[in-house]
């Protein structure tokens, strides 16, 4: 375990907020296609499948990058890494304005997919400069650089409508590249990597990275991340097109109330991780399931004409989600969403401390993989049944499997490892603390 006692609040907090800043801006250009890729829609005459795939490209690259970033951010150091991530994410994304064709646009998104992948790199980074009894406070605050999505969904639908799409590509790009170089100018290596240069230790070998990967655990908190994550990268970029076509909004109106879905499930994130170390990951855990399960549910409900009929004729009422209600439901679902993206991190520095670049890779892998195979799935659903709200119908399978997986895992586990204690134990924090470690 890494010495942290000769480092002073002020670098860690130096480490936390530039990371988190860098974070922010990486995010706001893996969004981009949220808002540029309703107009590409119009131009190319893409039906909603077309358009999932579109806007989801860059989530694939992202998402599929991030376990061998993590795993390099652990080797050779965060700083670097990140610094070189945002770069090649900044030229991906200007190069964005030279495609045509459907193919061409495809292939660009996924270039700019690269600055998604920052999130294992910042998670390995900012992990090595704070103990466990503060990870997930830390943590918590650089997720929050999620709220880079609500960014450009505020503002790109006004340079898009001002300029055309193209100019938010080039303003994005120019952006993140200011980014990266503030981030390296400013950062500094973080204490392992120093401590391993001075006592000449090599890095991890990667197939010992990778042997945790082998516990199922890995894989069902993956799942957990799936849904808190993948599907508020889903949300995110489908909100826009959902109140567009369901609402008949603007696009400038629809950016803005798909933000009151992205900020609160950014920034609360560090109050998610705060809660994670404070009450346990496991019970915020509980908390984010059992209420998206229920506005997943609600959300789910189609607007619909009954006819009942009664003595003296037909009796007609209609229901649906109005547009206040809805935006109440997805600001509640967006603010759990956050405290169990932070929760699930909570647990890989808990459990696997030595392995936090591999295992966060390959949980913030599979999260992104939802945001990559969600939006698909929302758009083929739309073809297939016509029905607007089918998207929430998918999110409430994922969930409830979730939390029916995690609930049983947790009941198996306290009875077969840890019978002496109490049903109501959190795990893995308490058990920490009782076997003195």
């Amino acid at each position: 375990m890494q010495d942290l006692s000769q480092v002073s609040g002020a670098r860690q907090q130096r480490a936390l907020w530039l990371s988190t800043f860098a974070f922010t801006t990486c995010f706001a250009v893996w969004m981009i296609f949220s808002i540029i890729g309703i107009q590409i829609k119009k131009d190319l005459g893409l039906n909603d499948t077309q358009f999932g795939l579109l806007i989801a490209t860059p989530v694939l690259s992202g998402s599929l990058l991030r376990i061998f970033l993590g795993v390099w951010a652990d080797q050779f150091g965060g700083r670097k890494v990140l610094t070189g991530v945002m770069l090649a994410g900044a030229v991906a994304t200007w190069l964005l304005t030279h495609a045509q064709t459907y193919p061409q646009f495809l292939l660009a998104a996924l270039g700019v997919g690269i600055a998604g992948s920052s999130f294992s790199v910042g998670v390995a980074y900012v992990s090595k400069w704070f103990p466990a009894e503060k990870q997930g406070t830390a943590l918590g605050v650089f997720g929050a650089g999620n709220i880079g999505s609500a960014v450009t969904k505020l503002l790109a639908p006004m340079v898009m409508v001002a300029a055309g799409w193209t100019m938010v590509a080039k303003v994005w790009a120019v952006g993140l590249a200011v980014a990266a170089i503030l981030y390296f100018l400013f950062s500094q290596e973080d204490p392992s990597l120093e401590q391993r240069r001075k006592s000449g230790v090599k890095p991890m070998p990667f197939r010992e990275q990778m042997a945790p990967l082998k516990n199922l655990q890995v894989w069902r908190f993956a799942l957990y991340y799936f849904f808190v994550f993948g599907g508020f990268v889903a949300l995110a970029l489908w909100l826009p097109r959902y109140l567009i076509g369901a609402y008949g909004m603007d696009v400038k109106t629809a950016g803005v109330l798909a933000a009151c879905y992205s900020i609160p499930a950014s920034l609360f994130r560090v109050v998610g991780g705060w809660m994670s170390d404070r009450l346990g990951a496991r019970k915020v855990m509980y908390w984010t399931f059992s209420v998206s399960v229920v506005c997943c549910f609600l959300l789910a409900y189609p607007d619909t004409q009954y006819v009942v009929k009664g003595i003296q004729g037909d009796i007609s009422f209609h229901l649906a989600i109005g547009l206040v209600p809805f935006t109440m439901l997805v600001f509640v679902l967006g603010f759990f969403m956050s405290l169990g993206k932070a929760a699930v991190y909570k647990h890989i520095p808990v459990y696997y401390p030595q392995y936090v670049g591999s295992v966060g890779g390959v949980v913030g892998m599979i999260g992104g993989l939802g945001g990559f195979i969600l939006p698909i799935a929302f758009g083929a659903l739309n073809d297939l049944t016509g029905i607007w709200t089918s998207c929430f119908m998918l999110l409430f399978v994922v969930v409830g499997s979730a939390l029916a997986w995690m609930h049983f895992a947790i009941r198996r586990m306290e009875r077969s490892k840890f019978p002496q204690l109490d049903r109501e134990t959190d795990l893995p924090e308490i058990i920490n603390a009782q076997a003195g470690r």
